[in-house]
């Protein structure tokens, strides 16, 4: 059960929006996964850039809109993401023409290996969620107050140390090292929450321009943040 602070049932145009906005992040980010990008010492994926605001729009919507609505945000996403994949893989896959000379391109692009597919997915989904989670569950703890701030900060923290925690073991457990495979772990937790940090001030303004045009909270329960498998549950 989750209190409600009016009697609004429908979704909003907002919200839509925010779940087209979700979903097109989450999407495009996968895409860009293919292009290496040297930061300094570091390298990093294109992707990266795009990514975390899939958890910056997880915080906006858990905070307004409440775990539950969150939950079928982020299992959209994961099923939009599929259905992009599994049409990319058929585009790949279909014979091409005798003028078409970018198949090994294309492949290259949009043709992901199993292996990378299924931790990608699982990743995303078990961090998303873990984000949600800690979100709500922070909020609960504080009696519906409390500092956006440090739960943003801190469920980006959790969520993408499970996702991190999970990608790479799965993708790249017998390719490399494990002392390796430990710290990619670590240093993309820890850059996807400096990333979340350094943007703080404007999800702190989009988070208020919300609560204003919203006109109204969720505040989840506990019985309400066990149910994290469910599609949809909200009345």
């Amino acid at each position: 059960m989750e209190n409600k602070t009016d009697n609004k049932s429908k979704f909003s145009l907002t919200f839509l929006l925010l779940t087209v906005l979700f979903c097109v992040c989450l999407i495009v980010s996968n895409l860009m996964e293919i292009k290496t990008v040297s930061l300094g010492p570091l390298t990093i994926t294109a992707g990266f850039m795009v990514f975390p605001i899939s958890y910056i729009l997880n915080d906006c919507i858990v905070e307004i809109y409440g775990f539950a609505r969150a939950r079928l945000v982020i299992w959209l996403g994961f099923a939009m993401n599929l259905l992009a994949s599994l049409l990319l893989q058929m585009a790949v896959w279909l014979p091409g023409s005798a003028e078409w000379t970018g198949q090994d391109a294309m492949a290259l692009v949009f043709g992901a290996a199993p292996r990378i597919f299924v931790a990608s997915f699982t990743a995303f989904l078990c961090g998303s969620m873990v984000n949600a989670y800690v979100m709500s569950r922070m909020r609960t703890k504080a009696g519906g107050g409390g500092s956006f701030s440090l739960r943003a900060v801190v469920s980006t923290l959790w969520g993408e140390s499970v996702d991190s925690a999970i990608f790479f073991p799965i993708a790249f457990g017998g390719l490399l090292e494990w002392s390796d495979i430990g710290a990619l772990i670590i240093t993309q937790a820890v850059l996807k929450t400096v990333y979340e940090i350094l943007i703080l001030p404007v999800t702190l303004r989009v988070v208020q321009w919300l609560r204003n045009h919203e006109g109204a909270t969720v505040v989840d329960d506990s019985s309400s943040l066990t149910s994290w498998w469910k599609f949809y549950d909200v009345h």
